[in-house]
């Protein structure tokens, strides 16, 4: 079978300040997007993960032997993930792999019919997301939602209007744990009580259908100067989104890639032709199994 795991985009990221846990308190909203990894799952003689181009820890291998060591009894599977979702580009695309794998234990795929994998839900899928990876929570149901504290708070949000989008990621490869750093170096971070308001703010444009491109004034990134500060280059493809249309153009997660938001699709394209440049991704946001 195969199953697909959707890239999530911030539409906006606050950071709070560092937690006795190591992480950031967070305030953000994630929304899927069409751009996905294609997962083909088969029954095997033992697990096996295969992700080619993918060196180092995989978080869907992650996800499938905490499957197993919380006793889901599905048969072996080997699970090989074709990769269109840019590696460390800001985009989630290991943390949609690992709950793409994790919604295998509820009987329930991003797109395909789990029937005859033979095995129950197990408890507490939500905490054993958290356990993975921050992001892994608010993928386990791709929607549009509102994640806060260390990524463990998750509330589904009413979905938004159609809109498009151009990606820039500049070649991938900056480091999450080194953009957090770099902001606590240069002292970004906000207090609980403006992190909370900023929530009540993003609930309220959600429900009115609002966001992203008729609440421009509540998106931003708070990683913004220190991801720019590593990669000076994501200034300048800011820039080109801007001077190519975009009426709003944000980093997405902890960078690199630069977001272009477009009312239309035909928009997009025409900006993407504009850029001329071999990195550029269009899609639609939103994702439907």
């Amino acid at each position: 079978m195969r199953i697909y795991a959707p890239a999530k985009l911030n539409l906006c990221l606050f950071l709070g300040r560092r937690r006795a846990d190591g992480l950031h308190s967070l305030c953000s909203l994630f929304e899927p997007l069409a751009l996905s990894d294609a997962i083909e799952v088969s029954e095997a003689e033992r697990d096996e993960v295969v992700c080619p181009g993918v060196e180092g820890e995989n978080l869907a291998a992650k996800a499938l032997a905490g499957l197993r060591e919380r006793g889901w009894d599905g048969p072996p599977l080997r699970i090989v993930i074709v990769k269109r979702i840019p590696i460390a580009a800001g985009l989630g695309g290991g943390s949609a792999d690992a709950a793409a794998v994790l919604r295998l234990a509820q009987g329930v795929g991003a797109a395909g019919d789990l029937e005859g994998l033979g095995a129950g839900a197990i408890d507490d899928l939500q905490g054993l997301a958290a356990e993975i990876g921050a992001d892994v929570p608010s993928q386990l149901v791709p929607a549009l939602a509102l994640v806060q504290g260390g990524g463990e708070r998750v509330e589904r949000l009413p979905p938004p209007p159609p809109h498009a989008l151009v990606l820039l990621p500049g070649g991938g490869g900056l480091s999450t744990p080194e953009v957090f750093a770099e902001a606590d170096r240069l002292g970004l971070g906000r207090g609980e009580d403006e992190l909370e308001d900023l929530a009540v703010r993003l609930r309220d444009a959600a429900g009115a259908g609002a966001l992203p491109l008729a609440s421009a004034d509540l998106l931003a990134n708070d990683l913004e100067p220190a991801a720019r500060s590593l990669r000076p280059d994501i200034a300048d493809a800011l820039d080109a989104l801007r001077e190519a249309g975009a009426p709003l153009a944000l980093l997405t997660g902890s960078g690199p890639t630069a977001v272009g938001f477009f009312h239309t699709l035909m928009g997009a394209k025409r900006a993407a032709a504009r850029l001329d440049r071999d990195d550029a991704i269009v899609c639609e946001a939103g994702w439907a199994p």
